[in-house]
């Protein structure tokens, strides 16, 4: 029987996977009339060597023309493992030995399924899409598989929660804090908003039992300064 957390979970990823699907739809991952459709055989020919007939590579089953930044990827450069296959995984991990050099992001965070999409959004914006290759993440027809569904639902909870994360930063700032036997606690702030923090300290350190001596943070923008004016409250 699930707990209530993992049943959460999944059915957050559940609700992500319909948004997904609901997204591909409306234009993401659209397909494209010439898309071109690989087997791992075919898109293994495709390393920039001698004879080879280019230099591609997959990602999360897209496959696109590297050839403009060949000396990053051909035989004897850094990414060159990255060539002629689909290695999702190791965009992540930085593993790159043959074990590594997989497909497989199943058991990736959240975040980790974000680093992907922004590696993703890199290769289409500076470099050709060619099609896709069949496998893990795309069918013999050409259409998306459940894994990639599961893919794009992580990397949806994932987008959705560095979202709630920039909404917490802004209603609380971060802050630095010191402490010392003579002075006591003393925190400090970047940010204008510290007359929402030095709330929030007011109601929650007395419930811990700490007393706090001064409130102090940075305004650049006060009255002009060149430098960071300090205020304590």
């Amino acid at each position: 029987m699930l707990s209530l957390g993992r049943r959460g979970l999944w059915l957050g990823l559940a609700t992500a996977a319909a948004a997904a699907m609901a997204a591909r739809l409306m234009g993401w991952w659209s397909p494209r009339a010439d898309f071109r459709l690989f087997i791992p055989e075919e898109l293994a020919r495709y390393r920039g060597r001698p004879g080879d007939p280019g230099l591609y590579l997959a990602l999360l089953g897209r496959v696109y023309d590297v050839s403009s930044g060949r000396r990053h990827y051909e035989p004897g450069a850094h990414y060159s493992g990255f060539a002629g296959r689909d290695a999702s995984r190791a965009f992540v991990t930085g593993d790159y030995s043959e074990g590594g050099l997989v497909d497989d992001v199943s058991d990736l965070s959240f975040s980790e399924m974000l680093t992907l999409q922004s590696w993703l959004s890199f290769y289409e914006k500076n470099y050709e899409f060619i099609g896709r290759v069949t496998g893990r993440f795309y069918g013999e027809d050409g259409l998306p598989t459940p894994e990639l569904t599961q893919a794009e639902a992580m990397i949806t909870k994932g987008l959705e929660a560095n979202k709630q994360e920039l909404k917490e930063k802004q209603k609380f700032p971060p802050c630095n804090a010191e402490w010392s036997s003579t002075r006591g606690s003393r925190f400090w702030c970047s940010q204008r908003r510290a007359s929402l923090v030095a709330q929030w300290l007011r109601i929650r350190l007395p419930m811990q039992g700490t007393r706090v001596r001064a409130l102090v943070w940075e305004d650049p923008t006060c009255h002009g300064a060149t430098k960071p004016v300090r205020h304590n409250c």
